[in-house]
């Protein structure tokens, strides 16, 4: 008879040198066996194998030229891993580090992600190793005219809508619709989410992934009796999801205190000025080192030192997956950190994990703390459907009532098996149990 570890033998088999996928199976199968133990026909049935193997790999080519007039190529990816709920969605990545194996942990991270939220989406990744940093306006567009011209064929509102990550934001996604318009001849909104507010774009998609983080961890910090109100914070990464995490965290009374990007970090005791490193960041494209200019009693120190050697209360790891191994969660713990809320995908180890659970740590995985962006880009598509556009302030109040029920969510599914506290295996439980029924009643496709 087969058995979890059996399974997960077979499926390091199956996909060989796949290190991520690997480390996030394994996390969620550790997760499902009180699961299984209570329902061993999705183990018995075959479901739980089904569950682990994507439904469509693509790979593809991407020819472009750049503005000396070389001819340049890309690979691009698009793995739709469920659509067992709904379309496949999940963000496009552009980095120099992209690689197929990558795009298909993501895409498996984004099954529980998406489920968790309870709209009906499914889960699927893309990208490209195509490095937009360093390129002109004009080199992008041409790249993701390119990019389009071989995804198209795979996407609609319908089957699989992708969206913005690492290096795709709205410039990508503009120049990204362009083409798919062009080429389809008709004004397909719902296709792309994390569009530009004059075509079809949502209020709050741009905050969204930060603000669901403190959401969670809000809620997760006052069910554990304590408040988010004069708690000090480090973040790891100074993108998108770590500058709006941090707005709002200081928003609800925190101290953010330090705040990372690939060379260093920074440090203030008093409290970073959020408004002038979005200013930095998103107006200037700065590095967030240029915040020495305006408050001189600020540091900036260089790597190797680590982010997470600042005392914090909460740490929100936002840049990386693995970045936080058992190493960064002694510091964690010799710091005085009493919550982790994941913005990252996968950014802390199995290891790391393990050990943090057990010392008493409030760990918000990232399935379910950083679903905030795909749930507003979900809210997005219910926009385009209805060819309507909601305020800011009622998409942030649905937001937050999302990442809400997510935290709950998690939390009783890990009650229901004895695992109270552990919103790790809470979230893949929900996540999972969501996903599974849909499967079993859809039978062997």
């Amino acid at each position: 008879m087969a058995t979890l570890q059996s399974l997960l033998e077979d499926i390091k088999k199956r996909n060989k040198g796949e290190s991520e996928f690997h480390q996030a199976v394994e996390e969620v199968f550790a997760s499902l066996e009180p699961v299984i133990e209570k329902y061993p026909e999705y183990l018995e049935s075959g479901l739980l194998e089904r569950f682990c193997e994507p439904e469509r790999q693509i790979m593809f080519r991407v020819p472009w030229i750049d503005d000396k007039g070389q001819a340049r190529l890309n690979r691009g990816f698009r793995v739709q891993f469920s659509s067992a709920i709904g379309p496949y969605k999940g963000g496009l990545r552009f980095h120099p580090s992209v690689y197929l194996e990558i795009i298909k942990f993501l895409a498996f991270e984004q099954t529980f992600k998406n489920s968790l939220t309870g709209l009906p989406i499914g889960a699927g990744k893309g990208g490209s190793d195509f490095d937009p940093k360093g390129k002109s306006d004009s080199e992008i567009m041409k790249f993701c005219q390119s990019f389009m011209t071989e995804l198209y064929r795979h996407i609609g509102d319908s089957v699989d809508v992708p969206a913005g990550d690492i290096g795709v934001g709205s410039r990508e996604i503009g120049y990204l619709y362009g083409q798919y318009k062009r080429i389809r001849n008709e004004f397909e909104s719902g296709v792309l989410t994390g569009k530009g507010i004059a075509y079809g774009g949502s209020l709050v998609r741009k905050e969204a992934t930060g603000y669901g983080l403190i959401y969670f961890v809000d809620e997760m910090l006052r069910d554990n009796g304590h408040v988010m109100e004069g708690k000090r914070i480090a973040i790891s990464g100074s993108g998108n999801v770590a500058l709006y995490a941090c707005a709002k965290a200081q928003e609800l009374g925190a101290k953010v205190v330090a705040m990372s990007d690939s060379n260093g970090y920074l440090h203030d005791e008093n409290g970073l000025d959020i408004n002038l490193l979005i200013r930095i960041k998103e107006v200037g494209r700065g590095r967030i080192n240029e915040y020495l200019e305006f408050y001189k009693n600020a540091t900036y120190v260089e790597k190797p030192e680590d982010v997470w050697s600042v005392p914090c209360d909460i740490a929100l790891p936002c840049a990386v997956q693995n970045e936080i191994g058992l190493r960064e969660a002694q510091m964690l713990l010799d710091n005085g950190c009493i919550a982790i809320g994941e913005g990252a995908n996968m950014p802390t180890t199995n290891e790391a994990i393990s050990l943090l659970i057990e010392k008493g740590v409030l760990l918000a995985p990232a399935k379910a703390a950083n679903a905030g962006g795909v749930a507003t880009s979900a809210l997005e598509m219910s926009q385009n459907d209805m060819r309507l556009k909601w305020s800011f302030e009622k998409v942030d109040n649905m937001l937050k009532e999302i990442m809400v029920d997510i935290y709950n969510s998690a939390k009783f599914a890990a009650l229901e098996y004895g695992l109270d506290k552990n919103y790790v295996a809470g979230a893949n439980i929900a996540g999972f149990m969501r996903v599974a029924q849909a499967m079993k009643e859809q039978g062997v496709v």
